[in-house]
């Protein structure tokens, strides 16, 4: 037998040992609910996290936010000084609000792991942590020194946590982030849309709809003809969407309307297209001359291109899968994720979280025999040499 071959029967045979421990410590996670606006649930959960990674031998900090729970960043604290760095990814702050548990609570049925939070991406943080685990029982010296990273805020835009990430991605030589993959076949994300939000706001002049309504100025009327403007810039087969995804405006309907707003969402696959229609946007004029018009916003999301660096790591993931019996695919995700930031500074691979589905949604599950096989990928992609270029 081949010593890689060794290797993947090793790291197979551990996590298939601890196969438990890591569905308790998942349901842990799970049990610990997580909305990205209670800050004293982060710290729960931030907290339980350094127990354990400071149990493993890692140094750990803790950074509070102002409006969030911060952000956890662990190394080991035997930590190799010349060893360049690799960053495993992820968030704990769930979509659910507290007392979901109550009528979502974590089942096991029909080899699905079902709860809310448990697909995204809870189960990804399982992987980190067992996949470190087995390293560390294998006792295999690493040539990259991995990083862990796990923020409160990347379901509401990860702004108190970016600028963090973005010091520690400049930093690595690569890039793991343990968000849920793509489809039950779990497709890795090699690709992710980037994400815009505009406003564009409308100031006009009242008037009695019945008496005065020539003395008026609509400022509904004057968006309703800019919503056709935004609306025409879609270009979904370069894959450039621009949504209006919410109006409002008005004070009554017996008076001429002062004021309107809409919210814009838009979503681009390269960095340039971005730039193209953020200029686009903020160059719209009103219509009528009366009309005072505001517009803000910008690409808060660059997209994650497929560069050849980040071709190079995906590829190295399907070798490494191959050794599993894994067949891997890529795809390309409309949302965004905290590997848009990465990919801006260092090879970046995104979805290796645990197939599933439902992110978002009432049936939220994992599929109970993937988690073994994932956190033994992620074990295998942690033990690569350091990419060049």
């Amino acid at each position: 037998m081949k010593n890689h071959d060794k290797i993947v029967a090793s790291a197979q045979e551990y996590l298939m040992a601890n196969k438990e421990k890591m569905i308790l410590f998942l349901k842990e996670l799970v049990e610990i609910e997580t909305p990205s606006d209670k800050i004293n649930s982060q710290h729960q959960i931030l907290n339980f996290l350094n127990d354990r990674l400071s149990a493993m031998g890692y140094y750990v900090i803790h950074v509070s936010g102002k409006n969030t729970g911060g952000y956890l960043y662990a190394r080991p604290k035997n930590r190799k000084k010349h060893l360049p760095i690799q960053l495993m990814i992820g968030h704990c702050d769930t979509v659910w609000p507290i007392g979901t548990l109550e009528k979502m609570p974590l089942t096991y049925i029909n080899g699905k792991i079902k709860g809310p939070g448990v697909y995204d991406m809870k189960a990804g943080i399982t992987q980190m942590v067992f996949s470190l685990m087995a390293i560390r029982h294998m006792n295999i010296p690493l040539s990259v020194e991995p990083v862990v990273f796990i923020n409160s805020d990347e379901e509401i835009g990860s702004r108190e946590s970016t600028n963090a990430l973005r010091r520690l991605a400049i930093l690595a030589n690569r890039a793991y982030v343990l968000e849920p993959p793509l489809g039950l076949s779990g497709k890795l994300k090699t690709a992710r849309k980037g994400l815009g939000r505009f406003t564009v706001t409308v100031r006009g002049k009242a008037a009695h709809a019945g008496l005065d309504p020539s003395k008026g100025v609509n400022a509904i009327v004057e968006l309703s003809q800019q919503v056709q403007r935004l609306y025409a810039m879609n270009d979904l087969e370069n894959g450039i969407s621009v949504n209006i995804g919410m109006i409002e405006g008005g004070i009554s309907p017996n008076v001429i309307a002062p004021f309107s707003k809409a919210v814009i969402d838009v979503r681009v696959l390269k960095e340039a297209d971005g730039v193209a229609i953020t200029k686009k946007i903020k160059s719209l004029k009103p219509i009528h001359k009366d009309v005072v018009m505001e517009i803000e916003g910008g690409i808060g999301r660059p997209p994650m291109e497929k560069t050849p660096r980040n071709q190079l790591l995906w590829k190295m993931a399907k070798r490494q899968g191959q050794h599993l019996g894994l067949e891997l695919e890529e795809a390309t995700a409309g949302g965004g994720s905290d590997g848009n930031t990465t990919s801006l500074y260092t090879a970046t691979l995104d979805g290796l979280g645990t197939p599933g589905d439902g992110a978002h949604a009432a049936h939220e599950y994992i599929l109970q025999n993937k988690l073994i096989e994932r956190t033994a990928l992620l074990t295998l992609l942690l033990l690569l040499e350091p990419l060049n270029g």
